[in-house]
């Protein structure tokens, strides 16, 4: 049976369960370098601001970003000349248009939180947890023995990297199914004509990233009271 990067045991065979995790792998791999340069530019918005504030402008970028893509693509299938198999591949470029967003988002949230996120492992399950809601809280705090609030705090910044790999693998497992059917659904319905499709899309994404803000602040907690003092040094 084949094995990825997410760990030594068994993964989902089908083409779809692949590539899903091989984007998610690549948009990680994208948004990292990112992360600080994302919050540094928040912060210069307005250097006063703690980081309670900086937070609560990332979700508003990342809520009001990810309906944006979404409904763009979507609205593809109202133009004229613009068939439903080019809709559908501007929707898969989308996907991991879409998967960048969230990834810088959930990183972004760890390092305010001063959670370190230097191996790839942390930074799977910080991604996937919150792209999935309660649901990955569960798994995450089940398969590290740990109990409480906050799993990104107490789990992804304390437990072992070998415990990471198995919590990634069934977190993995269940991304594939959750994320991949609900993406294949909105996927459809974005190729709907007469701007339905845009609607579609909208809402779907809309939905997709409020989920994720309210598992964000699960994971986390509240935010804390000052920066850390390496966010005195210049990124540039």
């Amino acid at each position: 049976m084949a094995t990825t990067a997410h760990g030594d045991g068994p993964v989902p065979q089908e083409t779809g369960g692949r590539r899903a995790l091989d984007l998610l792998d690549k948009a990680i791999t994208l948004q990292t370098p990112l992360v600080r340069k994302n919050i540094a530019r928040a912060r210069r918005r307005n250097p006063e601001a703690p980081p309670a504030q900086v937070i609560r402008g990332l979700e508003r970028m990342y809520i009001s970003s990810l309906t944006g893509t979404g409904a763009a693509v979507g609205g593809t299938a109202a133009a004229p000349g613009v068939g439903a198999g080019i809709a559908l591949a501007l929707s898969a470029g989308e996907t991991l248009s879409s998967l960048e967003l969230s990834a810088v988002f959930a990183l972004s949230l760890a390092e305010v939180h001063g959670v370190p996120i230097d191996e790839i492992e942390r930074r799977r399950t910080i991604v996937m947890g919150i792209m999935l809601g309660g649901s990955g809280s569960t798994t995450i705090t089940k398969v590290a023995e740990r109990t409480g609030q906050h799993w990104g705090r107490q789990v992804v910044a304390q437990v072992p990297t070998a415990t990471l790999r198995q919590i990634n693998k069934v977190l993995g497992r269940n991304f594939v199914t959750k994320y991949g059917t609900r993406q294949g659904i909105v996927v459809l319905g974005r190729v709907a004509p007469f701007g339905i499709g845009a609607v579609i899309g909208g809402g779907a994404n809309a939905a997709l990233a409020s989920l994720a803000v309210r598992a964000g602040r699960r994971a986390f907690g509240p935010a804390p009271e000052q920066w850390s003092p390496s966010w005195d040094e210049p990124l540039d």
